[in-house]
């Protein structure tokens, strides 16, 4: 028997038949059948995409646990309790905000700065001041501790740990500032560690849609990588490779050309298919969803409606594209072998 680079249609529908068959086949024969097929659940590894609104940013730069906040304390009165008559300014340095929230400041003791915009801290120490030192003005100056920075840990420039303006800072202007995206990186994944909660998006997305540019927080972790997902083409195609994505879906056409195109003269193309595997909880008895957990989708690409059911049909995540022989060149491989071989004969007899 002459030896094939792919399984041929009728040996796989064959299997399917018969009553040890793990697999159902699903022919994409018509639109109807491409829309139902198309709510069935997503299969393969995702991306776990899901992003912050807006509204859960915070507005504007707070001061955190953590932080240092130095002071300087001008009083211009000749008895003041703060300052000497040589010296009208004093500084206070180094005032770590303690776990609960608070600093201490000589004269008024325990002031709770946490959560408040350091012009709001300032304002409040200077009115806590005015019973003591009523022509008293504060300058406040505050370096950040780790929960008012930005930890870019990789896929930018520049990754690092970045501490956030007063004003606040998004998540473009902090990519930007970090030197940007390579362009090497492939279809970029942004993943924002926030607290105890993941998120996830597409670079794209956050590029062309400004709900996306959301404001930044204090501690915020930041990762962009490369798409991680992929499916897999052989058979009778160009190359038996595994496949990369490179934006955030693909269709069946799409996916073909990227695995090299079918193999012209191998490939039968009445009989592309596509493996996929679905979790038990999404069977469905009803049509609904699949029937067995092995799903092979068949596709007919010599005629029209099969090519635009192609085009449309959406690519998962850790697909399987197979691309089965044609019975035709195994035939002729087979009546090539055998007009060889008697050739090789009718010379020997020859000499």
């Amino acid at each position: 028997m002459a030896p094939r680079g792919a399984a041929l249609q009728r040996e796989i529908v064959r299997e399917s038949q018969t009553e040890a068959a793990n697999f159902q086949i699903v022919g994409l024969t018509s639109d109807a059948v491409l829309k139902q097929v198309a709510t069935w659940p997503a299969t393969g590894t995702g991306l776990g995409l899901n992003w912050p609104g807006k509204g859960q940013s915070q507005p504007s730069r707070a001061l955190r646990r953590g932080d240092i906040v130095d002071l300087t304390i001008w009083d211009s009165q000749p008895n003041s309790l703060l300052a000497t008559p040589e010296q009208r300014s004093v500084n206070m340095h180094g005032l770590e905000i303690s776990p609960d929230g608070t600093i201490f400041v000589p004269y008024i003791e325990v002031v709770e700065v946490a959560g408040l915009s350091p012009e709001a801290a300032r304002s409040e120490i200077q009115s806590r001041l005015t019973p003591i030192a009523p022509s008293a003005q504060v300058q406040l100056t505050v370096r950040e501790g780790d929960q008012n920075t930005i930890e870019l840990i990789s896929g930018v420039t520049k990754p690092g740990r970045y501490p956030i303006a007063a004003r606040g800072v998004t998540i473009l202007s902090m990519l930007a500032e970090a030197g940007g995206i390579p362009d090497a990186m492939r279809n970029a994944v942004v993943r924002l560690q926030r607290g105890g909660t993941s998120y996830a998006t597409l670079a794209s997305s956050i590029y062309g849609s400004p709900a996306g540019d959301i404001l930044l927080r204090g501690g915020d972790r930041i990762v962009v990588e490369s798409d991680p997902r992929s499916f897999v083409v052989m058979g009778a195609t160009g190359r038996e490779s595994t496949v990369m994505f490179e934006k955030a879906e693909h269709t069946l056409l799409e996916a073909l050309s990227m695995g090299g195109g079918l193999a012209e003269g191998r490939a039968d193309l009445r009989a592309v298919m596509v493996l996929r595997k679905y979790s038990p909880k999404a069977l469905r008895s009803d049509g609904s969803g699949p029937g067995k957990e092995n799903v092979v989708f068949t596709f007919d690409l010599s005629s029209a409606e099969g090519l635009f059911n192609a085009r449309s049909f959406k690519v998962h995540p850790d697909d399987v594209i197979l691309a089965t022989e044609s019975p035709l060149p195994a035939a002729s491989s087979v009546l090539g072998l055998f007009g060889a071989a008697l050739g090789a004969v009718q010379r020997a007899e020859a000499l």
